[in-house]
């Protein structure tokens, strides 16, 4: 399985929900990085995204999104196929 790295603040509820679909598609560790508490992580972030909202995720190499673009992509079913690309 892929590795899953997402940009979070402690309070976001569309980080809890990214997770909670992570966590039923059968990822186990996500790697969360903190972009309230290191202002340094928000700007590599954006830097990376484009974007300044979270959570911004990525699986693999590949930038996926925010939540809502997480949830398009389960619903087109291709979050399993890009979970389980090596």
């Amino acid at each position: 399985m892929q590795a899953v790295k997402m940009y979070t603040t402690a309070v976001c509820p569309y980080c809890v929900q990214a997770k909670r679909l992570l966590q039923a598609r059968g990822v186990q560790q996500i790697e969360e990085v903190r972009v309230d508490a290191n202002p340094d992580e928000r700007v590599r972030m954006m830097e990376l995204t484009g974007r300044r909202t979270v959570p911004q995720i990525f699986i693999g190499a590949t930038h996926v999104g925010g939540c809502d673009d997480l949830m398009a992509l389960d619903q087109q079913g291709g979050l399993l196929t890009l979970l389980q690309a090596s």
